[in-house]
């Protein structure tokens, strides 16, 4: 999973939200409180504490803000990418514990995790402002959705060997709280869907979803993703063209939604990503499933 993440990062999910925390508590603290996962100096856990909490979310701003230039309509004072989600979700962290001072100082990279209980507290999941999730998540009533987001690593921490020790702790988590299907949303650069047109054009014929796993972008902010004849389209060239994140869900055995979105605070094309654990490539079960495992009791 070497291109599991571009450039280290990304942000899954919508149109940004920000202002104080509101809603009840996410039980996040209540979860696995141990060793999610571990690669040499590497240890992946889940936030245990506010402190660790903020220090995730002032890498968010430092990567979303300061390099990827995400902007608000609100002054960030406090110099941390926060929204209403944040006291809902579990984070993920990854800490480098060769580094020295306190724990979170030592976090190097972060995932956010929204399970679905906790997004119906909260009225729903963060990315449904860009994707009728609400539907797909209907026709399934008896799966557990996790809806993953706010994914970034530091540059210097921009390898393979984070990123799985970021799936072996997601692994984990999986296998905690018996999820069911993973889903969210994976951006190309800029707010120019023609400019992605080769790439957008394979996965709409190539990638997409079966009919039972299909979300659609909602109207007012759906744009097509077939731009071109698909005869035209190099197959090699369009996925050479994708985010590394992309290609990264795709081997993994991820599945494409209907449409994509402009997100103009971030600056990104958005598409949506589907991943019933079921249908995950079972190479990918065995190779970060038996970790996960062993690290969930």
């Amino acid at each position: 999973m070497q291109t599991a993440m571009p450039q280290g990062h990304t942000r899954l999910g919508s149109t940004l939200v920000t202002g104080p925390a509101t809603g009840p508590q996410a039980p996040s603290l209540a979860g696995p409180i141990g060793p999610l996962g571990r690669i040499g100096t590497l240890e992946v856990r889940l936030a245990r504490n506010e402190a660790e909490i903020e220090a995730a979310q002032e890498i968010r701003y430092r990567i979303f803000y300061d390099e990827l230039g995400a902007r608000s309509s609100l002054d960030q004072i406090d110099r941390r990418d926060s929204d209403r989600f944040d006291p809902l979700c579990d984070h993920l962290l990854v800490l480098d514990n060769s580094l020295t001072g306190p724990e979170h100082r030592r976090i190097v990279g972060t995932y956010r995790l929204l399970r679905q209980e906790m997004a119906t507290a909260a009225g729903g999941f963060y990315s449904e402002d860009e994707f009728e999730l609400r539907r797909l998540v209907a026709r399934h009533p008896d799966l557990r959705f996790l809806e993953l987001g706010r994914s970034c690593v530091l540059p210097q921490y921009r390898s393979k060997r984070t990123i799985e020790a970021l799936w072996q702790g997601i692994w984990a988590y999986l296998n905690h709280y018996g999820i069911d299907v993973m889903v969210g949303c994976a951006s190309f650069p800029g707010i120019d869907p023609a400019a992605h047109a080769e790439a957008l054009t394979y996965m709409a014929h190539h990638c997409r979803t079966s009919a039972d796993w299909d979300v659609r972008a909602v109207g007012r902010r759906y744009h097509p993703m077939a731009m071109m004849p698909v005869e035209e389209v190099n197959p090699k060239a369009a996925i050479t063209a994708m985010p590394p994140l992309v290609k990264g869900y795709l081997r993994i055995g991820a599945r494409i939604g209907d449409g994509c979105v402009i997100d103009r605070d971030f600056s990104t094309v958005d598409v949506f990503i589907v991943m019933p654990v079921k249908e995950i490539a079972a190479r990918y079960i065995s190779y970060y499933g038996g970790d996960g495992q062993s690290y969930a009791a």
